[in-house]
């Protein structure tokens, strides 16, 4: 199994909406994807509570996914849901870190 894990901080407006309505934004759009994709078990999306005293080091928004294996999250990247998301998550997002791994 692969877990798949993207945070993203996020600009504090975008496409005339606020930080926070686009985080709730990407969540409902990205758990929209849950079952839709070959090999994506789970999707998960969480939006941050608590910043930390500086902010500095925080980012506002989390995906954590699972898949079935490193050839299902090959197909994920172009697969045409997923695809679809990525002008608006460019368009919300000030920096973005992402780690694959294997369990």
């Amino acid at each position: 199994m692969i877990k798949h894990l993207v945070l993203w901080r996020l600009k504090d407006s975008a496409n005339g909406k606020s930080k926070a309505e686009n985080a709730r934004l990407l969540k409902d759009r990205l758990e929209a994807l849950n079952g839709r994709i070959p090999g994506l078990r789970r999707i998960e999306v969480g939006i941050n509570v608590h910043d930390s005293h500086s902010g500095a080091d925080d980012a506002d928004v989390v995906l954590y996914s699972e898949f079935d294996d490193l050839a299902a999250l090959e197909a994920y990247y172009p697969h045409p849901e997923h695809a679809a998301l990525k002008p608006f998550v460019q368009s919300i997002r000030s920096a973005r870190w992402v780690i694959n791994y294997e369990v």
